[in-house]
């Protein structure tokens, strides 16, 4: 099924970085590992919460790219280990959340097997502008 374009309509002007945010969401699928909550914390704050037992501070990475909020995790194989049954996922992952304008990472913490990453949106203040309308 495909997607009307944003483009086709002459009365949404500059919005093709949506377009191109919406495919993105689009192509990251449907993955489930690791699972995840998302929190609101006050008018303008988000908590993400994901699940990475066993993973350690080393083997985790959180950047931002091209307006993405995105987390890896890859454990290193440990060859002395010899396992009789492995029940526990030690699989590398990478989660990515698009972010909207203004919307700023502002830490993010490992505490029992659950990475928190805290967002705030800033208070902005919408001015009104006026437009001289010149004349020829």
């Amino acid at each position: 099924m495909t997607r009307p374009s944003l483009s086709a309509n002459p009365l949404l002007l500059g919005f093709d970085q949506i377009e191109r945010m919406l495919d993105r969401i689009h192509k990251q699928g449907g993955d489930s590992y690791p699972p995840f909550n998302i929190e609101q914390m006050g008018n303008s704050g988000f908590r993400i919460a994901i699940a990475v037992a066993g993973f350690a501070p080393e083997d985790l990475t959180v950047e931002i790219e091209n307006q993405q909020l995105v987390i890896r995790g890859r454990q290193a194989e440990q060859a002395e280990r010899v396992f009789l049954h492995r029940g526990i996922a030690a699989r590398q992952f990478r989660r990515a959340f698009v972010l909207a304008d203004g919307l700023e990472v502002t830490s993010a913490g490992l505490d029992n097997g659950i990475l928190s990453i805290e967002l705030q949106r800033p208070e902005t203040v919408t001015p009104t502008r006026t437009i001289a309308i010149q004349t020829r």
